[in-house]
């Protein structure tokens, strides 16, 4: 089953001491790109979060939002940064004895209660504790199950695009029957009009009659698009065998549509006719609105 890029997923657990809560969405892009907000406690936790995603995700630009409510007291733990104040009270002392009036004036002794106020000399810390691996467990179990979601929604968007692109792949078709149809009939008209325009001629014996046989053949061979309409009807059908087929398909789509766009330029260029021109501009429309689908596609 084919994929939409564009999606979105949630899922979240609750237990006696927390709750966790994972919310995924997702656009268009080239390569497979993740962009993790989470608390700090989960940071180390990064690295198992990306390989599960990339089981889910082959494309797209995806955020992951993750948020965790602890019901407990002991998540939170202050911590004494030693080698800071000690820091701050060595710079204290080389001020005071480089400034020794200025410090007098300011009439302030270095308290443990006013060092304690200068920044990193006490934090508080998110603990870990030997939970850690149950902790990783239920965050996973979470985001499974987002990412089932997500992919859920991705493959129904996909299943819509798949039978909105089967429609124009179907229209393709048809207007390069039409082009087929019309090919004999065009060169019919112009040998029917070069026959008149060069009767006079023949009556006088000023033109031989091989020379609009030549004629004929040569535009027969400039407005010939019989080749391009059999490569466009060979793209069109790689195009249904790789639209009902599973996994990752728009880079795939995305160099067919070049293709069919090379083979509309060249039909346009050899329309010998006002009606294979429409059906020549027709097709580049069409071909432009399989393009900007494709693009999202998985």
């Amino acid at each position: 089953m084919i994929q939409s890029m564009t999606g979105f997923g949630r899922a979240e657990m609750t237990d006696e001491e927390k709750k966790i809560t994972v919310e995924m969405k997702s656009v268009n892009h080239r390569y497979a790109d993740f962009t993790i907000k989470m608390p700090r406690r989960f940071n180390r936790f990064e690295a198992g979060i990306r390989n599960v995603l990339k089981e889910y995700i082959r494309r797209g630009k995806v955020d992951v939002y993750i948020t965790f409510q602890s019901f407990t007291d002991s998540d939170v733990t202050v911590k004494y940064n030693r080698e800071i104040a000690r820091e701050y009270v060595k710079y204290f002392r080389e001020m005071r004895e480089e400034f020794p009036a200025e410090m007098e004036d300011a009439g302030q002794n270095l308290s443990p209660v006013l060092l304690g106020r200068f920044p990193e000399v006490f934090s508080l810390e998110e603990s870990e504790s030997e939970d850690d691996d149950r902790l990783f467990d239920d965050l996973t179990k979470v985001l499974r199950e987002a990412c089932e979601h997500f992919t859920a929604a991705r493959n129904a968007e996909g299943e819509n695009l798949k039978k909105d692109l089967l429609d124009k792949v179907d229209t393709m078709e048809a207007l390069a029957g039409q082009v087929e149809e019309l090919s004999p009939v065009i060169l019919e008209n112009y040998k029917k009009k070069l026959t008149e325009k060069v009767r006079e001629f023949l009556d006088r014996g000023d033109l031989e009659e091989g020379r609009i046989a030549a004629e004929v053949t040569i535009f027969a061979d400039k407005i010939c698009v019989d080749e391009e309409m059999v490569r466009l009807k060979s793209h069109i059908a790689q195009t249904r065998e790789i639209l009902n087929s599973d996994g990752a398909v728009g880079r795939k789509l995305d160099f067919i549509i070049q293709e069919m766009n090379r083979e509309a330029n060249t039909t346009l260029s050899k329309a010998g006719s006002a009606e294979v021109t429409d059906i020549g501009i027709e097709m580049k429309t069409l071909i432009e609105m399989i393009r900007e689908q494709i693009q999202n596609l998985e």
